[in-house]
Formats: C-alpha cells, structure tokens, sequence
C-alpha cells in the first residue's frame, strides 16, 4: 500500500468541505435563486446551506453553534451572511438531495457489490426494552456500489424485517439507469435461486458467496457452479 498516496487522500477529504469557489459565488446564486421568486426572498444561496449541513453531520455540531459557525465565515467572506439556527434548520431539512448529481459517466461495463446497513430510528434504551419488551426498529439502507469508483450507483430503504435478496430487483433497476452493469458482488445473504435467476434474466455475472448448508443440486446452474 502506498502510505503517502493514501494521507494525501484523507487529508483532501477536508477540502471537499469547503467549496471556496462556491462561496465565491453566493451572491450570483442568490440572484438566479431570487429571480422572479413571489414572496420572501432567499438570503442563503443552496451551496452555502450545503455547506453547513456538512458541517453539521460531519462535526456533529448543533443547530445553535452552526449559527455561530455562520458569523465567523461572514468575517472571512462578508457577502456570506449570519443565519439564525431555526432558519438553518428549515432550509436544511428542505434541502434537495441527488446523491447521483456527480456520479462518474462511462459506457464501459462495471462490476457492482450489493449490501445493506441498519440506522436506528427509536432512541429506546436497553432499560425501556428490558422493562417493557418494547422491540427496537431500525430501518435498512440497502445499496449497490462500484467496485472500482466506490461510487453509490443505486440505493433503497425499506423496514428492517425486508430480507435483502428481496431489494435486488429494484437495486438493479436503479443501477442500470445509470451504469453498464456486468459483473455483481454479494455475500451469502443473497445466496437464493430467485436472485440468481433475476441477475440471468438481465445477463448479469453472479459473485454470490453460498451459504453454509447451501446444495449444488439445486437452483439455476450458476447457483450450482457456485456451490460445487
């Protein structure tokens, strides 16, 4: 592994945070944002909302220190105004989301690995659910990635008692809107006749790593190659 390549990486990580071009050109934003907009006007152009809601999730930093964020980035750059934290709050929680807007573009094929991940949505505690056997929930984040870019190129969410195999269908639906896939990577949750018959039917390559008790005489022949 290359060490220096590797720092010079992660430390670029952070100028990723800080889009000084973007800054630059608040008060040309804030002028397209306005332009023929009824009612109040905008005074926070979206780069810079963009800006401190990374600065928030990143950090962790609460809405009331984000506002005292903004008064010292308006003495550095003074056409970037101060912001109350509820204003900030608003404009973060309508912010549009496209996680796909910088998405590399190529028609070459790609190879894609498919997982899921859970977020807990109830904040109850180990005491409430010995106490009262209340269960706690999460929801599941399910995505496709490509393996060479690490770029996300489809994901899904559902409740937490959706088994994963059961999001493929709609993952490579997504992912082929966007990409040429080939070749897909998945551990043995995805190990099911119905999985690799849906990767045949769109001439995809199955990577599935098979379950333990898994049987070769089974299932499509790929699924028996797979296991023998």
């Amino acid at each position: 592994m290359d060490w220096k390549e590797t720092d010079e990486r992660l430390i670029r990580r952070g100028e990723l945070i800080l889009d000084i071009e973007a800054l630059n050109n608040h008060r040309k934003e804030l002028e397209n944002m306005n332009k023929g907009r009824p009612g109040p006007r905008y005074r926070l152009a979206n780069s810079y909302i963009q800006l401190l809601t990374a600065v928030r999730y990143l950090y962790g930093m609460p809405y009331r220190q984000l506002e005292g964020y903004t008064r010292i980035l308006h003495r550095l750059v003074p056409d970037l105004p101060q912001a109350d934290y509820s204003g900030i709050r608003k404009r973060i929680l309508r912010l549009p989301v496209d996680p796909y807007r910088h998405l590399s573009e190529s028609k070459e094929p790609v190879t894609i690995a498919l997982d899921s991940t859970g977020v807990k949505v109830e904040k109850a505690g180990g005491w409430i659910e010995r106490k009262h056997g209340k269960k706690k929930r999460y929801v599941k984040i399910h995505f496709a990635v490509n393996t060479v870019t690490h770029e996300v190129v489809s994901m899904e969410v559902s409740t937490d008692d959706t088994h994963d195999s059961r999001a493929v269908p709609r993952l490579l639906d997504e992912a082929e809107r966007r990409v040429h896939v080939a070749e897909a990577f998945m551990d043995g949750a995805y190990d099911s006749n119905e999985v690799y018959e849906e990767l045949e039917k769109r001439r995809i390559e199955p990577v599935i790593k098979p379950r333990r008790n898994a049987r070769s005489d089974t299932g499509p022949p790929a699924r028996g190659m797979a296991v023998g």
